[in-house]
Formats: C-alpha cells, structure tokens, sequence
C-alpha cells in the first residue's frame, strides 16, 4: 500500500505546476597547474546558459537565447562580465586565503565552491533561495534564508559566520538577491528561453543487461524536462516488488536520464512477454511502451567487441573538473556520497553496460 502512494504522490508530483530555478556555480582553487583558478556557470531549469573562465576572459553564452537577451538587454551582459572578470574572483581569492589560514593550511591544492540560486513556482508564487560554500569536498557555510544566519558546517567556520552575521548590510543583501534580484533575472530568463526551457522531447528507450543474472534495465535518455516517471508492469498491472527504480540524471545537452531495473531470476522464459515498460512525461499524452523481448535486450554477451575499457581516474580530481565544467556537482570527500558523473548520449549505454568489476 505505501508504495503504490509513493507512486501516486510521484505522478501527482510530475504532473503539477512548473517550479522554475535559477542557479550558480563558482569554483576557486589553488595549487592546482594547468587548471583556471576561477570558473562559474549558470543555469537555468538545470540548463546551463552561460559559462565564465577568469584565466581566459571569457564570458560564454550556451544557448541562443542568451545572446538575444544580451542584445537587447546590454546590463545583463555587463553584470555578467562584472562578476566574472572582477567582482567575483577578488572575493574568491581572499575568501580562499582566509579559510586555508582558518585550517592552518600552508600550500597544496585547495578548492573551494559556492553555489547559489533561487526557486520559483509559478502557481503560488512561492520563492526560495539558498547560498552555500564547501572547502575541500567537504561542506562549510549555508545560508539560512528563513532566519538570516550563516549555519557553520566546520568549527573553523564559526570565525567567518559571526563575522558575516555583524554585518547587517550584506545579511540585508543577501535576503535581497535571493528573493528579488533573482527572481527578476528568472523571470527574464524564462520568457526569452521559453520556446527551449518549455520544450517537450521525448526520450529514445532501450533495455539492457550486463549478465544473464544481472536485472534487465529499462533506460530512457534523451528526454525534456525532468519530470518524468518510469515503471515496470506485468499483465498490465504496475510491479513494486523486485523493481529498482534509479534518480533522473543530467545529459551533457541538457537533456536527462532514467533507469528502471527489473529483477528476473525468479521468473520463467516463457513469462517474459507478460512484462513491459512505461515511460511517462509530464505534459505528453502518449506513454512510451517497451516491451520486455530477449531478442530486443542490448547487452555485452552480445557484443563482445564493444565492451568499453573503464578508465580509472582519482576521485578527487575528476569531482573538481566536473564540477569547473558543469556546475552539476558540489561534491563530497566521502565516496559514498559523491553522485555518479552523467554520461554524454554517445557513451551512457556503452558505460551502463560495462561488467561490474
């Protein structure tokens, strides 16, 4: 009973009124040759817009829209190239300083990130904002909208949040430019991105397995926006049991992904063909119906000549240059708790595919 109303509560969740979002990424780091010493991206409904590299001067539209809105609104341009190319960078610089002086710290790479933003819903006009920094993979300062005080994730924080807290004028700020000022921006953001941010596309969905014991994975990529759902579903009957249903992810073009693994070990050959799957896009009124065909599952056993060789990477490293690149991770030191990278569309089968070492 609980899960068939955790399903309902997802399809009511995908079915209801857009929250749009606007957010920003910043990456500082030390230490670290061959690497820009300050990057930051933009997005908006998780759509990158707009790409800044401090070492290059360089300030980057990604989508066509943006330069219209450049065009006709040139103070947009120059906040933008403001931030990137002065305002910002200083106070990375000296924040990164103070917080290695915070920990003692003496040379060595050092990274530190921001990310700030809003979220609006259309219907009740609800507005929320957030601003955080992480230090070295590890969380460090949030920002309490609702009581305009700085929570310390670290004791070497607490010098910085009581320092922050005393100047009324920048809390002031603070309350301003996540309920105001971006808001604004969202506003002018969406009604010159609309004919893409409100886009419907539909995914292309392929069934895959690694191994004969592994489950059958239903996997859809490719669709817009991200509010989605995807079931398994025998004799015409939604399953819960021996389902596992994987998070929506980010692709490299703005699109996303899911996954709904189905576990047949238990289940007789002939039984198969009682078995499909649903994709389901808010706002689109055909299901996308795969049905469960050996002949038609992609996998390696197949194909041995496609496998892909995984390549092994230091975690750290790769978690900074995905997050310089693309804004989406503001990752942890802990492995456990660092999200998967999104794979581009011309790899994620290839990847999802690859035997478990």
């Amino acid at each position: 009973m609980m899960k068939k109303f955790l399903l309902l509560f997802l399809f009511c969740h995908v079915s209801s009124p857009v929250k749009y979002s606007l957010k920003y990424f910043i990456t500082a780091s030390s230490g670290l040759p061959n690497f820009p010493e300050f990057v930051g991206t933009g997005l908006v409904d998780d759509l990158q817009y707009i790409y800044c590299d401090n070492n290059k001067k360089i300030i980057e539209p990604k989508q066509d829209w943006v330069k219209n809105l450049f065009k006709d609104n040139p103070q947009q341009l120059e906040i933008h190239t403001r931030n990137c190319l002065d305002f910002v960078p200083n106070s990375f610089n000296i924040w990164l300083e103070n917080f290695e002086q915070r920990f003692n710290q003496t040379g060595g790479v050092h990274i530190l990130q921001f990310m700030n933003g809003c979220e609006w819903d259309d219907e009740t006009g609800e507005v929320n904002g957030y601003m955080q920094f992480g230090y070295d993979g590890e969380d460090f300062l949030a920002f309490d909208l609702k009581t305009l005080t700085w929570i310390a994730a670290k004791p070497q924080a607490v010098i910085t949040k009581l320092s922050w807290e005393a100047d009324k004028s920048g809390i002031k700020h603070n309350e301003i430019l996540l309920t105001e000022t971006f808001l604004e921006r969202l506003n002018m953001y969406v009604d010159y991105g609309k004919s893409s941010l409100l886009r419907k596309e539909v995914p292309s969905v392929s069934l895959l397995q690694k191994s004969p014991s592994s489950p059958v994975s239903c996997h859809a990529t490719g669709f817009y926006p991200d509010r989605a759902m995807m079931f398994w579903r025998k004799d015409g009957e939604e399953l819960h049991e021996d389902v596992d249903l994987g998070e929506i992810l980010p692709n490299h073009d703005g699109s996303f992904q899911m996954s709904v693994d189905l576990d047949l070990s238990s289940v007789p050959d002939e039984d198969w063909r009682r078995y499909d799957c649903v994709f389901h896009l808010s706002g689109v009124e055909d299901d996308i119906v795969t049905k469960l065909d050996k002949a038609e599952i992609r996998t390696n056993r197949e194909n041995p000549s496609d496998r892909t060789i995984p390549i092994t990477a230091a975690v750290a490293v790769l978690a900074v240059v995905l997050a310089a690149a693309t804004g989406f991770i503001f990752y942890k030191r802990k492995k456990a708790q660092l999200p998967p990278p999104s794979p581009d569309n011309s790899s994620e089968l290839s990847e999802r595919l690859s035997p478990e070492t």
